[in-house]
């Protein structure tokens, strides 16, 4: 039987804070099978983007396992972890963190060229493409709108073809029709890669289009409201 894209059994977040440690998440259970689209929903505070940066690496569990592309996320140093993001696993978050210094172009191509893919700039370049953006290839950050950062955003994350792809409230800073086409894109870009996709979002209709739901509440999974999509 093949492991799952993602297994998280019992895994707990706990981060010291002003007043101690304050617990985030209280032992998550949860498997994402290949080619899945899940949506974690749930109110502020719940620990829905705190279960994604679990699921990439970009926090350490403080307790239980969590398991991503059959590797274990709470035994690996961090420049395994860099690794294995670099190569398989593609974030996009809400407040897009491209480069300010770098076109888009070479935004995208970057991760390609840490990597070590001599057609780094021709693959950067398709993916520009193929979010709409070959015409911005040359411009700054600065002088795009949010919703063409975020799309530059998408097509760095999308660039390494990575087998998961995790996504960040991708459509909180944006208004409707821009919200609208990065939902389509998301979306082509799974398709058109074969990713998993996991996302954060407050967007109803962004929920509504996932294979399956999951609602926090408090850091925990609320199994009363726990639903898949139609």
């Amino acid at each position: 039987m093949t492991e799952p894209v993602l297994r998280l059994i019992d895994a707990r977040l706990a981060l010291n804070g002003n007043a101690g440690l304050v617990t985030i998440l209280h032992g998550i259970t949860l498997d994402v099978t290949q080619g899945e689209t899940v949506g974690l929903v749930g109110p502020s505070g719940s620990g829905k983007s705190s279960l994604l940066m679990l699921m990439g690496g970009l926090e350490r569990a403080t307790g239980g396992t969590v398991r991503a592309l059959g590797h274990d996320l709470t035994t690996m140093n961090e420049d395994a972890l860099a690794r294995l993001r670099r190569d398989n696993i593609g974030v996009v978050f809400q407040s897009f963190h491209l480069i300010p210094t770098m076109t888009a172009l070479e935004n995208v191509a970057t991760p390609l060229e840490l990597a070590g893919h001599r057609d780094a700039f021709a693959r950067a370049a398709a993916e520009l493409d193929a979010v709409g953006l070959a015409h911005r290839a040359d411009h700054y950050p600065g002088q795009m709108s949010g919703g063409e950062q975020q799309r530059v955003a998408l097509a760095r994350a999308s660039a390494p073809r990575p087998k998961l792809l995790l996504a960040d409230e991708p459509t909180g800073n944006l208004d409707g029709a821009n919200g609208a086409a990065i939902i389509r894109l998301l979306f082509d870009l799974r398709d058109r890669h074969g990713a998993t996709l996991v996302l954060v979002t407050h967007s109803e209709d962004l929920a509504r289009r996932c294979d399956r739901v999951i609602r926090l509440r408090d850091g925990r999974i609320d199994s009363t409201l726990a639903e898949v999509a139609e």
